[in-house]
This record gives structure tokens, sequence and C-alpha cells, in this order.
């Protein structure tokens, strides 16, 4: 008689098997082939409206979600054995969220009863696209600098201020938003943590473009928004402990997506792009070490990263770990970069035109070079790593 997990597992490959669209098995070649959800979102093709649907229904956009609140209700050892047969296929990760990477953990842990009610079945079903109001012209690794005010007004809050660096703003639905609630309180104290509809009157945003020539960030105005006193996450003043909660699950995001990303590894572009000798070996021996030694290291991180999510599920506090897997995670990345334009030489150099896309290298390789800065920067990251992780005396 087959084990539980052994059962599910069966039971999980014949279902996939039958409902992941072929199209959802390819890889991801441009922004849209990404499904970020959202009232304003536009599916690419049926495929991809048809695999958020019925990844939904079975809860399996969060699969460890309670069911109550969309997810699917599997434990830590049925979502790996998920996880591991979506790998097997290919398959997409039928959604995209900063709700599920970020807003929802927190609110699972902070949030009443009435606000995971509200806002999370809407998250795991890809009904509600969020962004995230922490960084401001003035505070961004010095976050607790942060200057947006929300005044009380009796029946509800009044923002004003604004945030930078929003990811998505121009296209999310609502926002989770740091906001100074108490001014005259120390600077890590008096911050709450607030949700509110972007659609609300005084809400603004304007794009920024980067120098890849093409950026996700926008600079976001609050001018006298009017936000429901239910809105407020947590207690008033003590945000400061959600703020850092959340940044923990978006830094391992982060690091993640950066270090493994599901995509085919620089070696396998190279093989492709400059050829093998008889042995199935790489031409160029230089280039062949130093994709070795970029594989291995990606190798070890995806070990790393499954090992983090164990201690996780089992209940161990990762805390700051998560610095140590996005700084890394960046690092991985920003080496990939270089050693794919490596790869292509001159061709690498293509902008815009016929041939751009092979990969469109410039673009991304100037875009990683943001990955040091974006989430925290690489020399907060270190400082948190030798503080807290290795237990450095302070200089």
């Amino acid at each position: 008689m087959a084990e539980p997990l052994e059962e599910f597992r069966g039971e999980t490959r014949a279902w996939l098997e039958v409902n992941c669209p072929p199209e959802m098995r390819e890889r991801v070649l441009e922004e849209a082939d990404v499904c970020w959800g959202g009232r304003n979102f536009r599916f690419k093709n049926d495929a991809q409206r048809v695999w958020l649907e019925r990844m939904a229904a079975r809860g399996w956009t969060v699969p460890e979600w309670p069911k109550a609140y969309g997810g699917g209700g599997l434990s830590a050892e049925e979502a790996k054995v998920l996880a591991e047969e979506m790998r097997r296929i290919h398959a997409r990760p039928p959604l995209s969220s900063f709700g599920i990477w970020m807003l929802g953990p927190a609110l699972l842990k902070y949030g009443n009863e009435a606000q995971k009610a509200e806002h999370l079945p809407r998250i795991a079903r890809g009904e509600i696209r969020w962004c995230q109001g922490y960084s401001e012209p003035g505070a961004g690794s010095d976050l607790a600098a942060l200057k947006t005010k929300a005044e009380d007004k009796g029946d509800h809050w009044l923002v004003n201020g604004s945030k930078i660096w929003t990811s998505y703003a121009d296209q999310a639905d609502w926002i989770f938003c740091l906001v100074r609630t108490e001014p005259d309180a120390p600077k890590h104290e008096g911050i709450s943590f607030l949700l509110f509809d972007m659609a609300s009157e005084g809400v603004s945003t304007s794009p920024i473009k980067l120098i890849s020539g093409y950026s996700p960030f926008c600079q976001t105005f609050f001018d006298n928004v009017k936000v429901p006193k239910e809105n407020l996450v947590g207690t008033r003043g003590k945000g400061w402990s959600i703020a850092k909660y959340l940044l923990t699950h978006e830094r391992s995001s982060i690091g993640a997506d950066f270090g493994t990303g599901g995509r085919d590894t620089a070696a396998q572009i190279a093989k492709k792009r400059v050829g093998t000798r008889a042995d199935g070996t790489l031409a160029d021996e230089g280039l062949r070490v130093d994709l070795a030694r970029h594989d291995m290291d990606t190798l070890c991180f995806a070990l790393t990263m499954e090992r983090v999510k164990d201690e996780a599920k089992a209940g161990q506090d990762i805390g700051h770990l998560s610095s140590m897997l996005k700084h890394v995670g960046s690092e991985l990345n920003k080496s990939r970069q270089e050693l794919l334009m490596s790869v292509f030489g001159s061709d690498g150099l293509l902008w815009d035109g016929e041939r751009a896309h092979d990969g469109d290298m410039a673009k991304a390789w100037l875009r990683s070079r943001a990955n040091s800065i974006e989430g925290g920067t690489a020399e907060v990251q270190l400082g948190i790593i030798a503080k807290r992780v290795l237990a450095l005396p302070d200089a």
C-alpha cells in the first residue's frame, strides 16, 4: 500500500498532466507571460486564464494557506511535492503576486479575522494586485526615517506624503503602506501599517524610467487620502514589527527569484551560442571554467534555499537569514548577466531591432545592476549578516 505522501504525489502528477495547458509549460520570455492578476489585468491568452482558474480552485496558488482563506491547506511536505511536480513538467507559476509573497504572510500573522476574510481569498484567486508602500525619497535603507503621515480624523485616517520605487504602483489595485501616526515618537515607534485602495481620491503615480529602458518602478503620491479606520493592521504605532516581518519574506523571495528563477542555466545557453566539442563540452575552455563555477554556486544556493524553507516550515525563525539569501541571490544574478554578456559577445550589445530578441542581454545586464540596491542595499544586508547572523562585534 502506497504511503500517503507518495499517493498524494501520484494524484498531483496525474492532475497536473491533465490540467496544466501546454502553453503554461513553456519558458517565460516576456512580461506578458507572467500572470499578475488584479482587476485591470489582461490575460495574454486563454491558457493563462484557465491555468490560474484551475489552480486557484484547488487553492494551489497558495498551497499552504488555510482553506478558509482560499488556500490549499497542504502540509509543508505536500506543498514541497506539488512544487517538485510542477518543476518536473516545467509548469509556470499560475500567479505572481506581492500579496502572496509579502502581504499574505503578514496578514496571516498580524491581521484580524475581518481583514483576513476580506483580502486573503481575493489574493489567492488573483482578483486583487498589491503594491508595497515602504521606501521614500528620504527613507530608503534607513526606512524608519519615513515621513508619510496618517492623521487620525475620528472615523478615518488622512494620509499625506509620497513613496518611491513602488513596483507596479501604476498597475496595482491596493497598497500596503507604512505611515507615521505618532510624529513625536522615537523613529522606530509611531509607525503604523495601513491598507488602502489605489483608486482612492488623492492617490497618483508617476513611472520612473531606468537606464535599461524598462522599469516597473513608480513614485506614488498621497494628497489627503481618506483611509477607513478598519484598514489599520495590528496595533497603532507598532507597524515596525509588521514591516520587519514582511521584509524577511520579501528578501527571501527576491533571493530565490534572482538565484534560481527556473530558467535555463548559463551553461545551457552558452552551449547553444558558443557550440560544443565532440565530447559535448563547451568549446571555450576559459568560459567553461567560469560557467562551471557559476552553476555550482547556483546549485549550492538552491540547496540552501531548500534547507531554509524546510527550517521555516518546521517552525524555526529564519529571521535575518533572509538578508543572506537576498544578498547572495542578487550577486548570483549579477554574475549570471556578466557571463551571458560574454557568451553573446557583440550580439549582447544589441538593443532594439530584428535580433535583439536573442535575450535583450544589454537590457538585462543593466537591469541587474539594481539587484544589489532594491529590497535593501548590499551594504545594509552585509551589516545585518555580520551583526545578526555571524554575531561579529561592532567596529
